[in-house]
């Protein structure tokens, strides 16, 4: 797979590679909207695009990555497998759906989005065998914390290549067993909302340290998860901020600011909290 000179990338177990900055398209509508967002990631070098079953707008990312003309084979595409469709049977149908809603004879990444209680080890069976049959270049999870990852390595024929969760500064000492874990296993960190949904881009001390960089507080808490190793993908369907959150690559953050970011934990969860998931 090809990718623009100026994107990052994340070698994952499998031998590919996983753009380290990415569009994630949740809650997005199924839309022109979508559409032209998608559009113009990929117009800035995006070439990494997150989607879900349950988000109800994989038609319309495939009908964007065909519109765009770029190759298939130069855009990193991950869906993912929702609660109600856990299981072996009703993994692969599901992932075949998705697929066909996609326009595409595979994806590059396919998630369990949720660890369901029960049916876990059938589900990780089901794409252990979509991944052989090549409908999946590569597997893995989201919001599986260290239980939930213990479990999984325990009885896995194929490993996990990521595990995506919520990740920023405001959560990530909370979370730092869970991407201990993933980092030792060779499992890539996916941050989703690495922007804490808008809720703290005013905080001061984000607007201090951004200033000195000469960058948005945005651009700030990408840049972090990227120097911890984390692939990222910011969710946005403006188009100045698309292509804002892609001028992250020119700068580096330094040790010190690292180290307060790193610590700036508030338990602060934005979206779904799996800790407590059975």
């Amino acid at each position: 797979m090809q990718f623009p000179s100026t994107l990052s990338v994340f070698r994952l177990n499998t031998g590919a590679s996983i753009p380290a900055l990415g569009l994630g398209v949740y809650q997005m509508p199924a839309n022109n909207l979508t559409h032209r967002a998608i559009d113009q990631a990929l117009k800035y070098g995006y070439r990494h695009i997150d989607t879900a079953a349950i988000y109800h707008n994989e038609e319309v990312v495939g009908k964007a990555l065909v519109t765009s003309l770029i190759p298939r084979d130069h855009v990193f595409l991950t869906t993912k497998l929702w609660n109600s469709d856990h299981g072996y049977d009703k993994a692969i149908k599901a992932c075949h759906a998705s697929l066909a809603r996609l326009g595409t004879d595979y994806v590059d990444l396919y998630l369990i989005h949720w660890p369901v209680q029960g049916k876990r080890k059938e589900t990780w069976r089901a794409l252990e065998t979509l991944f052989e049959e090549g409908k999946c270049r590569a597997i893995g999870v989201s919001n599986y914390m260290h239980r939930h990852l213990e479990e999984l390595l325990g009885h896995c024929k194929v490993p996990p290549a990521v595990n995506q969760i919520e990740l920023h500064p405001y959560i990530y000492a909370s979370r730092s067993a869970t991407v201990d874990l993933c980092r030792s296993e060779g499992i890539i960190p996916v941050s989703y909302s690495p922007l804490t949904k808008g809720i703290k881009l005013k905080d001061p001390a984000l607007i201090r340290m951004a200033s000195r960089y000469r960058k948005t507080t945005a651009q700030l808490l990408i840049r972090w998860a990227l120097q911890q190793g984390f692939a990222v993908i910011p969710k946005s369907s403006i188009i100045s901020r698309i292509k804002e959150n892609m001028e992250v690559f020119d700068y580096e953050i330094n040790a010190a600011d690292m180290a307060v970011l790193n610590a700036m934990d508030e338990y602060l969860v934005t979206g779904w909290d799996p800790t407590d998931a059975l």
